[in-house]
């Protein structure tokens, strides 16, 4: 008599403990962020690493005004059906701005490796701390997505590479996405709006406004409303993640996995369901 509503208000606490242990973790990494850098402001040691200039304060306000300008293109034509040709030519351009910003800070003098962190962790170290905030991250990033459903209603936060995904009939469309989403986004997306962008912002306005405005670019790109909020969210945690680690390989190992987990939820939708 009493099972169905024991049942639901245990589960609705055990998500409740879950968001509670996700957010008290990236709490905890935004203490030691800020100790972190009261230390360094504190006991300054050797010299720094070249950071990035006036220049490239202009070439991130270029790519930003270009994001906005397709975000407000894709607004007014909501009902263009995504094919496989845009995601190759998606592709190809977004390998182009991340060879041209890498180009770029090189003619600049500026080291990538350094900067970025490439080196400053291991990739098996990497993946597993991205593995782990990944965990973390997912029951805020799962409360953000219940928002959007009761709002939105069911099923409308799925992007259109979604439904391209489910509909596409070869396998040649089915791998071209799983190497977009699983190689190539995860890259670039963490080269450009991580590494560059919040770089360029926090350089100029500080931690905070770059992580929040960033965070906002970043699920603003993706032109869907209904996965705005939860975009939101996710961008905030790698944000976050970059910052604390001081290395972009542990957001893009984030980025990695949260994509691939959304991939096998849409190829064993049945089992998910169950």
């Amino acid at each position: 008599m009493f099972a169905g509503p024991f049942s639901s208000a245990l589960a609705n606490l055990l998500i409740a403990l879950l968001v509670l242990a996700g957010l008290a973790v990236y709490l905890m990494l935004i203490r030691q962020i800020k100790v972190r850098r009261s230390t360094t402001e504190a006991t300054p040691g050797a010299a720094p690493v070249r950071t990035f200039g006036l220049p490239e304060m202009f070439l991130a306000a270029a790519l930003i005004l270009f994001v906005l300008f397709n975000i407000t293109a894709a607004v007014g034509h909501s009902s263009i059906q995504l094919t496989s040709r845009d995601l190759i030519a998606n592709l190809l351009f977004t390998l182009f701005v991340v060879f041209f910003i890498a180009a770029f800070l090189k003619l600049r003098g500026i080291d990538i490796d350094a900067l970025g962190g490439f080196s400053r962790t291991s990739l098996k170290r990497a993946i597993s701390t991205g593995i782990v905030l990944l965990l973390a991250a997912a029951p805020l990033i799962a409360l953000a997505e219940g928002i959007t459903q009761s709002i939105f209603g069911g099923g409308s936060s799925k992007q259109e590479i979604v439904d391209l995904f489910n509909s596409s009939q070869s396998i040649q469309q089915r791998v071209t996405i799983i190497v977009l989403a699983v190689v190539v986004a995860p890259i670039s997306e963490e080269f450009i709006f991580r590494f560059f962008i919040y770089g360029v912002l926090r350089r100029y306005f500080g931690i905070a406004i770059g992580l929040v405005f960033n965070a906002l670019l970043f699920a603003a790109a993706h032109t869907h409303l209904p996965s705005a909020l939860p975009l939101f969210v996710l961008g905030i945690c790698f944000t976050l993640a970059y910052e604390w680690s001081r290395s972009i390989l542990v957001s893009m190992a984030m980025h990695t996995f949260f994509n691939s987990t959304q991939l096998i939820l849409l190829a064993f939708p049945d089992s998910v369901q169950q």
